[in-house]
């Protein structure tokens, strides 16, 4: 701050004189209020005039260090681009000497050759590791930059980025089993302590069967939803593809970008699509089936350790798959998804009204007992069917008769639909 004497205060012009925040507090002091307050009116359209300026030239607040448009040079920029030379792809092999001025890469260019080569001027030495991807140049194959590792932009879509909305309290009738599964998933990772105490490891895959319907994606979205780790969700079609060889490529993808997670767990959704035992058709037509199945044992508990993965596989049909994939040390453990019983369909029916508008005193144990081998989905299917009786008949309220016509309709008119009498004749 400038010193001045008190007598100059009163001379001051603050439209000819910068003044600082000091400055006001002494102008504040000596009772020179209309200086303040015509001061922030002063700063306050300075700053409008800044935004609208911004608006005009396009400038956002989500911009990110770019420079007007207006000073753009893009015919400058493409011309700088063509005189910089391409770089080739290739893969840092091994370290000779490291962490030393005399470290030698030796790199390996696809259908080329294996070159012993230095760094560029731009990059460090702690920057490059053995088996990572980097860019050369074409003449002397120096390194100039690292690459991430190429993963299959298919793969990483597979990443669950938002947490669903389902919880564990929107999962009925299935308190064993969700038990079960959150001592596999959460303990571990909330009281690894207990493990270690114990001397031995916790169980790393799941396998959830039972009949469709009864509710074994939908636990699987609520760990999603509990856990912070990074959830990634397969479904087994998924992993079939045409040409030799690369449906294992994606499964091997899969788990390298698992791994690079500090904890991930993996859902398989209908496994059964890629997990069947093998046989020989004498065709060759499940071939590439298979050996994407194989790659996923492999994964699971093969030469290489699985780290901190957790797998939750689902299906309906368990007879189907591979013993390989079976055994423990790959799937662990099995909880069985079966059919609710009295309490836990009562359970189901009153979560399903729970966001309904549905009259008092509703007798949900008789629904229950209506629905006898009724799975969880079937349930719900009732609940929608009785609200489109509401609607019909132009009411804002769903009534007991309603859930009376629904169980006529769903349960007994559509259950030559039911697979469930399918999967107890599997099992």
């Amino acid at each position: 701050m400038v010193e001045r004497n008190t007598d100059e205060v009163g001379k001051l012009d603050p439209k000819i004189i910068p003044l600082d925040a000091d400055d006001i507090a002494l102008l504040k002091t000596y009772g020179l209020g209309p200086y303040s307050s015509s001061i922030k009116t002063l700063e306050t359209d300075l700053r409008n005039i800044s935004n609208r300026v911004n608006e005009l030239c396009g400038i956002k607040e989500s911009d990110t260090g770019l420079a007007q448009p207006s000073q753009w040079d893009l015919t400058q920029d493409k011309q700088v681009m063509q005189e910089e030379q391409p770089l080739q792809v290739a893969r840092c092999t091994k370290i000779i000497n490291p962490n030393t001025d005399d470290a030698q890469y030796i790199i390996n260019v696809k259908q080329i050759a294996k070159f012993v080569v230095g760094l560029g001027q731009h990059v460090a030495p702690t920057d490059i590791e053995e088996g990572m991807r980097v860019g050369v140049d074409r003449t002397k194959y120096f390194i100039h930059i690292p690459l991430p590792p190429k993963i299959d932009p298919s793969v990483t879509m597979m990443t669950v980025e938002e947490k669903p909305d389902v919880t564990y309290n929107d999962v009925g009738g299935s308190k064993d089993q969700v038990e079960k599964l959150r001592e596999v998933v959460e303990l571990p990772l909330l009281h690894p302590e207990k493990f270690v105490q114990l001397g031995i490891d916790p169980p790393k895959g799941v396998l959830c069967y039972g009949p469709p319907g009864t509710g074994k994606t939908l636990l699987a979205r609520a760990v999603a939803n509990r856990t912070d780790a990074c959830f990634i969700r397969v479904i087994g079609s998924e992993l079939v593809q045409k040409y030799v060889g690369e449906g294992a490529r994606l499964v091997r993808e899969l788990f390298q970008m698992a791994r690079s997670k500090k904890a991930c767990l993996i859902f398989f959704d209908e496994v059964d699509a890629i997990g069947g035992a093998r046989f020989d058709d004498g065709q060759g037509g499940d071939n590439e089936v298979q050996r994407t199945m194989l790659e996923i044992v492999n994964q699971l508990d093969g030469f290489d350790a699985r780290g901190n993965i957790k797998v939750l596989m689902a299906t309906n049909r368990p007879d189907t798959l591979d013993p390989a994939l079976l055994r423990p040390g790959r799937l662990d453990r099995k909880v069985e998804f079966g059919l609710p019983d009295l309490e836990s369909r009562t359970q189901i029916f009153r979560i399903h009204t729970r966001s309904m508008a549905v009259e008092r005193d509703i007798r949900y144990e008789l629904l229950s007992r209506l629905c006898p081998n009724a799975t969880g989905a079937e349930i719900h299917s009732v609940c929608t069917e009785a609200g489109m009786f509401a609607i019909r008949q132009r009411r804002k309220t769903v009534g007991e008769k309603d859930f009376l016509d629904a169980i006529a309709k769903v349960i007994k008119g559509y259950q030559k639909f039911s697979s469930t009498a399918k999967y107890m004749q599997y099992n």
